[in-house]
């Protein structure tokens, strides 16, 4: 295809960009977090779709200082002459027109990774300002719009004799989206796993606020991704393949390692999808078929008796599939899943005939694959053994139910509920606690099994385990059976410390990855237990956490305050607005020293926009009314730094555009300036947080506030009425939004290899919220 032929006749036009604006998460998805992001991805995909054209190689991504994001490539640069159609120029109609761009045109992009095909005109109706600079046939033209709005008809602007590209600079419309700052780590995945798929192309991933600069080029591809992927020990060498057979190009790569979970990614034309479809299905089948046909020829005569079944020869395995395909169907309202069936066929044949070569060629390899497989079998051969011999016993006794289950009367397992309760001091105030109709109550002796570093047919000698299957009644594994499950809720009751965190943990681990359709169903809950109980002479109230208990002392200790020209209703409308301020500066002192330093800052944001000089001043004046003495300093253009001897020993001060940056320090000025749009003279100039915290400490006068670690605290009664009725209970539904970074979780946090866990914990121990050890 020659450059000439990607003109302005090949924009095709669905027209329709009214409602965008009105209706944000038809075409995003959300206005939050996600949404946000997907606008930066929307923006790449065109880039991309230049690059797997042929036409581009690199591709940077940009986070200003000032929260726009600038997206710059170097493919031909979007067509700039008029349009044969629409009476404007075509770079105009991509960016104003819904469902507009070459991705329509089959001559242009044989393949393209947008699945929606409204690109980057959402992104300008969604964008507060949106900069467009095309550099093209010698010139650079440039374009500025305002929600979604030309500024200016596209102009020349100068000359670039060998550039072409183009560049999209947008500023999202905070209007519209809850949050407008963009999270580098999310950016960092998706652009990371898109230079795997794209080996030739580069992309330039950039902070500007955190000074973080990340290059993604992946000459090894796949294969690289799998092996970057692996985190625990090899059972094989990584292996990749590809093939193209008519439009249809495949890249396959896989390996195998120590774990018993499998985790296959799939992605079609750069897009990932989360439900597979029938390329992965084409995959699993070749894989299957070429693992079992080398054990049938090479196995010893005992070991050709294991039947191999499909899980087995996925257990460990490490795999990536992509497929490039013109013009994907999809399945689902997510489009998650390829429903195209004649790529299924494609993927089959070329695994299982690629494998049958490699097996032939690397026999060390072929064997290491072929004896996990049939240890995989084995072990659910035993696993198996291990419940028949359960089902065997419970014929045999005269309840199949555990002992320690407190069975309720009700029949209904729509209704029933089953609290798996920490302990037996617990269990048996649940058990006086409860209802008896349709509560049951299961105590959990201990810590649970760890199931992340075990199979099946270890997890089945646990009691506790074997419990809590029996008591369920769904089965496990390939008995599961979700229409026999004796319970729709299942509730998770531990202590509010390190050792119920632990066990809670643990539970869901289990869940996640034996009994992951009870977890989908909406079957799984964990009880909220209050944090706190405030009693006063006859009165008692339960409070579930410090938001709770802050909002409660507001509203007992502002009636007793009276402020001229300020009713009681707007004083704690208005001192829940401290408190969350008060919150904000709690979460900035766990991560910066000096915190009455920052609370000036944020009290006069002026002076952050002050030359650095001058903002030094300011500061070393305030620390010195203080009572402190600066021991030394360091002013650059990027950063202040200062070494302060308090009262308290030597602290370190720095403050940088990162400081600025911080969701806590941005929270807190964004609170303190609407507290401050407010009149607030009646406060007589006093600091706010101190007032907040005059009138807590009326509301505690004469008042017991006891803060609860362990169920066993509490009676029945007290038990019943705060944690397992109904009408007060709070119960939090357990829901997988993103399985496979559910997954990594808790391989990270539950599996066996113990560096990934020490860094992720080294680099969060200021976010911890509650600690009780």
């Amino acid at each position: 295809m020659s450059q000439q032929e990607y003109g302005a006749s090949n924009i095709k036009v669905l027209k329709g960009l009214e409602a965008v604006r009105k209706r944000p998460g038809m075409y995003i998805g959300d206005t939050n977090v996600n949404g946000l992001h997907h606008m930066v991805y929307e923006v790449v995909d065109n880039s991309i779709d230049e690059a797997m054209a042929g036409f581009c190689k690199n591709i940077k991504i940009t986070m200003t200082k000032d929260g726009w994001i600038r997206v710059e490539d170097d493919g031909r640069g979007i067509p700039t002459a008029m349009h044969p159609t629409e009476k404007m120029s075509a770079a105009t109609v991509v960016l104003t027109v819904l469902h507009a761009g070459g991705k329509f045109d089959k001559d242009t992009y044989k393949v393209s990774g947008g699945l929606h095909g409204v690109g980057v005109s959402v992104v300008n109706a969604l964008s507060k300002d949106l900069k467009m600079t095309i550099y093209r046939e010698g010139k650079i033209h440039y374009q500025e719009f305002s929600k979604g709005i030309p500024k200016s008809p596209l102009e020349v602007i100068g000359d670039a004799p060998r550039k072409t590209g183009t560049t999209i600079e947008f500023l999202a419309d905070d209007s519209i989206f809850e949050v407008t700052s963009y999270n580098f780590e999310t950016l960092a995945k998706r652009f990371k796993e898109v230079a795997y798929l794209n080996p030739f192309i580069s992309i330039t991933l950039e902070d500007e606020i955190k000074k973080v600069k990340e290059v993604y080029h992946f000459e090894g591809g796949i294969q690289q991704f799998v092996e970057d992927l692996n985190k625990d020990t090899p059972v094989s060498d990584a292996v990749a393949f590809s093939d193209r057979v008519d439009d249809v190009e495949v890249d396959i790569a896989l390996m195998y390692n120590s774990t018993y979970t499998e985790k296959t990614l799939s992605f079609v034309n750069n897009i990932r999808t989360i439900d597979g479809g029938t390329h992965e299905a084409g995959f699993k089948a070749g894989l299957t078929r070429a693992i079992v046909k080398y054990v049938n020829n090479n196995a010893n005569a005992r070991e050709k008796d294991t039947k191999i079944t499909g899980d087995d020869v996925r257990e460990g395995l490490l795999a990536v599939v992509s497929v490039k395909v013109p013009e994907p169907q999809f399945e689902g309202q997510t489009k998650g899943k390829l429903g195209s069936s004649y790529v299924k066929p494609i993927c089959q044949k070329l695994t299982n005939e690629k494998l049958d070569k490699y097996f032939e060629e690397n026999p060390q390899q072929a064997k290491a694959i072929m004896d996990k497989a049939l240890m995989a079998a084995r072990g659910r051969e035993a696993a198996k053994k291990a419940r028949d011999l359960t089902r065997k016993k419970d014929a045999m006794t005269v309840g199949t139910l555990p002992g320690k289950l407190a069975e309720c009367q009700s029949k209904d397992p729509e209704i029933r509920e089953l609290y798996l309760v920490e302990g037996d001091s617990a269990g048996g105030s649940a058990k006086q606690g409860r209802d008896r109709v349709y509560q049951a109550i299961l105590p959990l002796k201990g810590k649970i099994l760890n199931v992340e570093k075990s199979r099946l047919d270890k997890i089945l000698k646990s009691d506790e385990i074997r419990n809590m299957i029996t008591a369920l009644g769904c089965g496990i594994g390939e008995d599961f059976d979700e229409e026999k499950i004796r319970y729709h809720k299942i509730i998770i009751m531990t202590d509010a410390d390190v050792d119920g965190s632990h066990i809670q943990t643990l539970l869901l681990t289990f869940f996640f990855r034996f009994l992951r359709p009870v977890v989908e169903k909406g079957y799984l809950y964990i009880a909220q237990p209050p944090l706190y109980r405030y009693k006063k002479g006859k009165n008692e109230t339960y409070l579930k956490d410090n938001t709770a208990l802050s909002n409660f002392l507001i509203e007992n200790g502002a009636e007793s305050f009276e402020f001229e020209g300020l009713g009681v209703n707007d004083l704690i409308d208005l001192l829940k607005t401290v408190s969350r301020y008060r919150e904000m500066l709690l979460q900035l002192e766990k991560r910066y020293s000096l915190v009455e330093v920052l609370k000036h800052l944020i009290e006069n944001s002026d002076l952050v926009k002050l030359e650095q000089s001058k903002l030094y001043e300011e500061v070393r004046s305030f620390i010195e009314e203080k009572g402190y003495n600066i021991l030394s300093k360091s002013i650059t253009e990027e950063r202040i730094q200062l070494f302060v001897q308090t009262n308290e020993g030597l602290e370190e001060l720095v403050i940088d555009d990162e400081l600025f940056a911080s969701p806590y320090f941005s929270e807190a000025t964004y609170i303190y300036n609407k507290l401050i749009e407010r009149d607030v003279s009646m406060f007589e100039g006093r600091d706010l947080v101190e007032v907040l915290e005059d009138i807590e400490g009326l509301a505690k006068k004469g008042a017991y506030i006891q803060r609860y670690k362990g169920l066993g605290e509490m009676n029945p009664e007290q038990l019943w009425e705060t944690t397992m009725t109904p009408e007060d209970r709070r119960l939090l539904r357990v829901k997988i939004e993103d399985a496979e970074m559910a997954s990594d979780t808790f391989t990270l946090f539950m599996g066996d290899e113990v560096e990934p866990r020490r860094n992720y914990i080294e680099e969060h121990a200021k976010d911890v919220e509650h600690l009780d050890v």
